[in-house]
């Protein structure tokens, strides 16, 4: 019952935020003054030929009767016509995006695991040299730049050791083996700032933890550190870093533009950035779309999670 009222909950946030998203993201054409006329006709073409191009597009339509058409096709999974090609856009981003998913949930994976073992790490040994160890750590590596941690794993573990594969990509269908090498290094490139993020939280959320109420009592009860780590404090401490990652995926998708071009990798952060220089707004406009998608679906599944691990927020605290 929980899970379904939460699933009821954030599809009734869900239904309105996403129609004025989508509204907002294709009054972007009418905003920009682009036209496809001027991608494929140049700039000096004659008002006749614009148009006739723009009629062809059906850009001469009523405002609302274009996002009318757009927005069923969007329902649909149709996201319309590349300006620059002609290719079918909904094809061009799930290239892409089969890409930048595979690299950025190796990403997370690796960030989630090192910064829970950090942080954990941090909180426990707190106020020694261990948590002071750790800190500075994390502070190093969440300053370093993605694209300069790239290069340099590019540079020492693919080109100077040659472990990995120094650019492209393989799909998981063509060996799980040569995928995994190929989207290693970019996805540690990326990771660091995951770790950094949730060994931060973990490690402030575990201490806060320790000095609640609960734990005293669990104490006096005659508990174990262990079973009150693991049983009160873990589980009441994730919290914020659940929340941290509700946005950290989609923008490890979306973000990952220069990490992509460092590692040759076609993926749908290089694909929005590519539409955006072309001024291709339909591509520009789907890249939009399926953003705001990844990070509604992905804070769903978080709350689901938090809401199964975490004690408080079945009390709706």
């Amino acid at each position: 019952m929980r899970a379904l009222t939460i699933l009821a909950r954030s599809f009734a946030i869900f239904v309105p935020v996403f129609v004025v998203a989508t509204f907002v993201t294709f009054a972007l054409r009418s905003l920009s003054g682009l036209s496809p006329a001027r991608i494929q006709l140049g700039e000096d073409a004659t008002p006749e030929a614009i148009a006739r191009v723009e009629a062809h597009w059906g850009l001469d339509r009523p405002f609302l009767a274009q996002y009318a058409d757009w927005f069923g096709g969007v329902l649909h999974g149709r996201l319309g016509t590349s300006w620059t090609n002609g290719a079918d856009i909904s094809t061009l981003i799930g290239l892409g995006l089969g890409v930048s998913l595979s690299v950025a949930t190796l990403a997370l994976l690796i960030g989630v695991s090192a910064g829970l073992l950090l942080g954990t790490l941090a909180a426990v040994r707190r106020t020694t040299w261990i948590d002071r160890a750790v800190t500075a750590f994390v502070t190093v590596i969440s300053v370093m730049p993605a694209f300069v941690v790239g290069i340099l794993l590019a540079a020492v573990l693919a080109v100077g050791l040659g472990l990995f594969p120094s650019a492209g990509y393989v799909p998981p269908d063509q060996g799980v083996g040569p995928w995994l090498a190929h989207i290693t290094l970019p996805a540690l490139a990326l990771s660091l700032d995951v770790i950094a993020d949730v060994a931060r939280q973990l490690r402030g959320s575990l201490v806060a933890a320790y000095r609640e109420n609960y734990v005293t009592g669990a104490l006096v009860r005659g508990l174990g550190p262990r079973r009150i780590f693991f049983k009160h404090v873990l589980r009441n401490g994730l919290g914020p870093v659940l929340a941290t990652l509700g946005l950290k995926f989609p923008a490890l998708v979306g973000a990952s533009v220069v990490t992509e071009w460092i590692f040759g990798l076609q993926g749908f952060g290089r694909f929005a950035n590519d539409s955006a220089q072309a001024g291709d707004v339909p591509a520009v406009q789907g890249v939009l779309v399926v953003s705001i998608l990844l990070v509604v679906t992905f804070n769903l599944i978080v709350n689901l999670v938090l809401a199964r691990v975490t004690p408080a927020s079945g009390r709706g605290v």
